[in-house]
């Protein structure tokens, strides 16, 4: 694997590790639950729902590259540029760029 310098050039290698539409369709939904659970938590200051985040968050991801992508998530090797990767994804799925 190449060594990423850059978000702008790690960004097309993180979209083609998820070329699997229900690998992506997993990862946004798992997006969604962490924007929800991150909104309980706070709205009724309950920090306990925080445990949730990382669960749903690599759980919806990682069973989308494991059982659908058959790839190894690239957040292994690029966590940060892969975290930064999910929202960009998330926010193009939701706005209708990328294909849900």
């Amino acid at each position: 694997m190449s060594r990423y310098t850059s978000f702008r050039t790690f960004y097309p290698f993180y979209l083609s590790q998820h070329a699997n539409r229900t690998c992506r369709r997993l990862h946004f939904v798992g997006s969604w639950l962490v924007l929800m659970v991150l909104f309980t938590a706070i709205t009724t200051t309950n920090w306990a729902w925080l445990w949730a985040v990382p669960v749903l968050g690599y759980g919806f991801a990682w069973v989308g590259h494991f059982f659908f992508e058959h790839n190894r998530p690239a957040t292994f090797t690029y966590p940060l540029y892969s975290l930064m990767g999910d929202w960009v994804m998330f926010w193009q799925t939701l706005t209708g760029k990328l294909r849900f």
